[in-house]
């Protein structure tokens, strides 16, 4: 890994280096995804159909786009019960965190009449994205599902590639339904996403889509934003290890390298204190990347993205580890939770030696959705509060209305929507019969 000292320069070209990476900067392939969504749109399933077959070679229509019963118990004859125990660890762990994060409506009443409060109500219908082929995650379907399930979401609808012989890959269909998925159906790309935006006969319109995937899918879920919500625009994976001379060089590297096996975007960052520890740790990954079944994606990410940084102190480290606002921050200093009090931006905070980022991608509790490209310092993790929604309650009686009618009006006035303060008025003006 390239070794550089920290300085505003290397920090500013790092900052736009990793800029670059957004979804944001592949306008070129827009104009394809728009006619994509607006050809759904118009044809409906017929489309969905047509691009299945073209995009991804399977056979698929009226009669099987939707998983059936027999299909997932196909599925658990083919994944091994180890793993399925295993998912269900990994789900009652996320579940209970999840169920930390919910949220009640509340009333506030006093003596005067007025009654303010806020209504919280789970999303009617969220559609989960799951990415297919190669890239089948079973971890990111439980992250996804789950929150949704835990919130109260009526109805969760997932959609996911199928391969050439028009089956989803059995781990997915088994996390999927061990989190609560109600259904399950078989397209994927920016059709997919056209689908639960729009709906089409099979399937139905949505109110909101989470989850990840390729380029496609990100710039589709930024086109129909608007139309449905979403959950964010997903962009490569990250990490940033801020360490000093106490951290184990052989553990720095390797945490480096599991981002770094994502794909040739990812970015993997060591802001250290130590330059005998940047030294050791670059010696490492060169070990570790000839003894890893990805070892060339994960060169070709750490010759693009990939950087130790060396700090003169420990403050400037933080500095910078908050102008990145890495997506996955690894903590390990000799006072870790001392400097985690110093971090603003990061979408997961891993704190010591042990804590190491695939304990947050699987079994931990916390969510593994994250905001990437820099989003941290405004986005935050997947979560329940993505799947309710609120509603302001206020009800003033005659009393309490009373004691402020003038004030309102006076408000409205100066603002010339004599409207608005009309209608405080006529409750006050004594003209409450009918005038013909």
């Amino acid at each position: 890994m390239r070794i550089e000292k920290l300085d505003q320069n290397t920090k500013k070209s790092l900052l736009e280096t990793l800029l670059k990476r957004s979804p944001n900067s592949y306008g070129k392939y827009e104009e394809s995804v728009r006619e994509i969504l607006d050809t759904v749109k118009d044809k409906r399933d017929q489309a969905l159909f047509e691009y299945t077959e073209k995009f991804d070679g399977a056979h698929i229509n009226a009669d099987n786009i939707l998983v059936t019963e027999e299909e997932i118990r196909e599925a658990y004859e083919n994944v091994d019960p180890e793993l399925i125990d295993i998912i269900r660890k990994a789900l009652k762990n996320i579940e209970s965190y999840h169920a930390k994060q919910m949220q009640y409506s509340w009333f506030d009443s006093k003596p005067d009449g007025t009654i303010l409060g806020q209504k919280v109500t789970a999303l009617e219908r969220v559609g989960v994205y799951v990415p297919g082929g190669k890239a089948a995650y079973p971890s990111s379907v439980l992250m996804n599902i789950m929150p949704a399930k835990v919130a109260g979401v009526e109805q969760i609808i997932m959609v996911t590639p199928p391969g050439k012989d028009g089956k989803v890959t059995p781990t997915t269909l088994v996390a999927a339904n061990e989190a609560g998925a109600d259904r399950i159906y078989k397209v994927g790309g920016a059709q997919a996403i056209a689908a639960l935006a729009y709906g089409t006969e099979s399937i139905p319109k949505v109110d909101k889509i989470v989850g990840p995937g390729n380029i496609y899918v990100a710039l589709a879920k930024k086109a129909v934003y608007g139309h449905v919500s979403i959950d964010s625009i997903a962009g490569p994976s990250e990490i940033l290890v801020l360490a000093d001379e106490t951290a184990n060089p052989r553990y720095v590297a390797a945490d480096l390298l599991s981002q770094a096996e994502h794909d040739e975007l990812a970015s993997a960052i060591l802001v250290t204190t130590s330059e005998k520890l940047a030294h050791e740790v670059s010696d490492w990954t060169d070990r570790f990347i000839r003894e890893l079944s990805r070892g060339e994606i994960i060169q070709k990410s750490l010759d693009n993205y990939g950087h130790i940084l060396i700090a003169d102190t420990l403050d400037d480290a933080i500095d910078a580890a908050n102008e990145i606002a890495s997506e996955h921050m690894e903590i390990v200093t000799a006072n870790p939770f001392e400097v985690m009090t110093k971090i603003r931006n990061a979408g997961a905070i891993f704190i010591g030696e042990y804590s190491s980022e695939p304990l947050g991608d699987y079994f931990a509790g916390p969510n593994h959705v994250l905001p990437t490209n820099g989003t941290a310092k405004f986005f935050s993790p997947l979560s329940v509060d993505d799947f309710i929604k609120k509603s302001s309650i206020i009800s003033y009686s005659r009393d309490a209305l009373e004691k402020i009618h003038t004030d309102i009006e006076k408000f409205a006035e100066a603002e010339h929507l004599t409207a608005h303060a009309n209608s405080i008025r006529v409750r006050f003006d004594g003209k409450d019969f009918d005038e013909k």
